[in-house]
């Protein structure tokens, strides 16, 4: 995966999501549930790269910021929760669809 595109096309994938823009600065595309309306990825460029936020099971945090220095605590999220992967090319598009639906799975409507 390498840029904007192809993240919110990978996250409209998922079933009921939708990609939203509330904030008056345009670089943030949050992907959300039609249901509840919950975030499961926030898209956005910073230093040059697209970052993805994405929720994690509290367990899998430190597997993924350890296994790739490209994903990071979460920027302007809650560093308990939430990774940021830098789309830099080092994270391989398998493992950055396996954190994107674990986001998407966690924070669905139960």
């Amino acid at each position: 995966m390498k840029n904007r595109e192809e993240a919110i096309d990978y996250c409209l994938s998922f079933k009921d999501a939708y990609e939203d823009y509330p904030f008056r600065d345009k670089n943030w595309t949050l992907m959300r549930h039609a249901k509840n309306r919950k975030v499961f990825a926030w898209i956005f460029e910073k230093n040059d790269h697209i970052w993805i936020n994405v929720k994690c099971d509290p367990g899998f945090l430190d597997f993924w910021r350890h296994k790739y220095t490209s994903v990071v605590p979460a920027f302007h999220l809650n560093k308990d929760h939430w990774n940021s992967i830098i789309l830099d090319g080092t994270v391989p598009d398998e493992d950055i669809y396996d954190m994107i639906k674990q986001s998407y799975m966690l924070t669905k409507t139960k």
